[in-house]
Protein backbone atom coordinates (compact mmCIF):
# COMPACT_ATOMS: atom_id res chain seq x y z
CA UNK A 1 0.00 0.00 0.00
CA UNK A 2 1.89 3.53 -0.80
CA UNK A 3 1.95 5.93 1.77
CA UNK A 4 -0.46 9.52 1.28
CA UNK A 5 1.50 12.50 1.22
CA UNK A 6 -0.01 14.59 4.00
CA UNK A 7 -1.02 18.03 3.26
CA UNK A 8 1.44 20.99 4.32
CA UNK A 9 -0.46 23.59 5.80
CA UNK A 10 -0.37 27.63 4.01
CA UNK A 11 -0.98 30.32 5.67
CA UNK A 12 -0.55 34.08 4.17
CA UNK A 13 0.70 36.62 6.31
CA UNK A 14 3.17 40.21 6.65
CA UNK A 15 7.07 40.12 6.88
CA UNK A 16 7.49 42.38 10.31
CA UNK A 17 11.32 41.04 10.46
CA UNK A 18 13.76 40.52 7.77
CA UNK A 19 16.88 41.17 10.03
CA UNK A 20 18.75 37.35 10.38
CA UNK A 21 19.83 35.97 7.43
CA UNK A 22 18.10 33.33 5.60
CA UNK A 23 14.92 33.61 7.39
CA UNK A 24 11.45 36.46 8.62
CA UNK A 25 9.66 36.69 10.55
CA UNK A 26 5.78 36.35 9.09
CA UNK A 27 2.69 37.51 11.24
CA UNK A 28 -0.27 36.30 10.96
CA UNK A 29 -3.58 37.26 11.80
CA UNK A 30 -6.90 35.34 11.54
CA UNK A 31 -10.14 36.86 12.46
CA UNK A 32 -12.39 34.76 15.34
CA UNK A 33 -15.76 35.11 16.72
CA UNK A 34 -16.23 35.46 20.60
CA UNK A 35 -18.20 32.50 22.06
CA UNK A 36 -20.62 34.49 23.68
CA UNK A 37 -20.83 37.84 22.23
CA UNK A 38 -20.46 37.11 19.05
CA UNK A 39 -17.56 40.14 17.84
CA UNK A 40 -15.38 39.49 15.91
CA UNK A 41 -11.58 39.67 17.43
CA UNK A 42 -8.27 39.32 15.85
CA UNK A 43 -5.75 36.83 16.74
CA UNK A 44 -2.39 37.04 15.94
CA UNK A 45 0.65 34.77 16.01
CA UNK A 46 4.29 34.90 14.45
CA UNK A 47 6.30 33.07 12.47
CA UNK A 48 9.96 32.19 11.53
CA UNK A 49 10.06 31.21 7.97
CA UNK A 50 13.04 30.30 5.84
CA UNK A 51 14.09 32.97 2.82
CA UNK A 52 16.60 31.24 1.01
CA UNK A 53 17.60 33.76 -0.99
CA UNK A 54 17.04 36.98 1.50
CA UNK A 55 14.54 38.57 -1.55
CA UNK A 56 11.34 39.21 0.71
CA UNK A 57 11.72 42.54 3.01
CA UNK A 58 10.01 43.98 5.59
CA UNK A 59 5.99 44.92 4.37
CA UNK A 60 5.94 42.32 1.74
CA UNK A 61 2.82 39.74 2.22
CA UNK A 62 4.09 35.89 1.89
CA UNK A 63 2.42 33.12 1.44
CA UNK A 64 4.49 30.58 3.69
CA UNK A 65 4.28 26.45 4.09
CA UNK A 66 4.63 23.82 6.50
CA UNK A 67 7.96 22.15 6.26
CA UNK A 68 10.45 19.84 7.78
CA UNK A 69 12.00 21.96 11.35
CA UNK A 70 14.62 23.30 9.84
CA UNK A 71 15.73 25.14 13.45
CA UNK A 72 14.94 25.20 16.79
CA UNK A 73 12.16 28.02 16.08
CA UNK A 74 11.98 27.23 12.13
CA UNK A 75 9.62 24.83 10.58
CA UNK A 76 7.80 27.06 7.89
CA UNK A 77 9.25 28.29 4.54
CA UNK A 78 8.30 31.10 2.54
CA UNK A 79 6.86 29.79 -0.79
CA UNK A 80 5.68 33.02 -2.33
CA UNK A 81 4.69 36.47 -2.48
CA UNK A 82 1.47 37.74 -2.28
CA UNK A 83 1.96 41.58 -2.28
CA UNK A 84 5.20 43.80 -2.19
CA UNK A 85 5.52 46.39 0.30
CA UNK A 86 4.63 49.64 -0.93
CA UNK A 87 7.64 52.60 -0.96
CA UNK A 88 6.01 56.14 0.00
Amino acid sequence: MSEQAKLKRSLIGKIVSDKMDKTVTVLVERHVQHALYGKFIVRSKKYHAHDETNQYKEGDTVEIQETRPLSKTKAWAVTRLVEAARVI
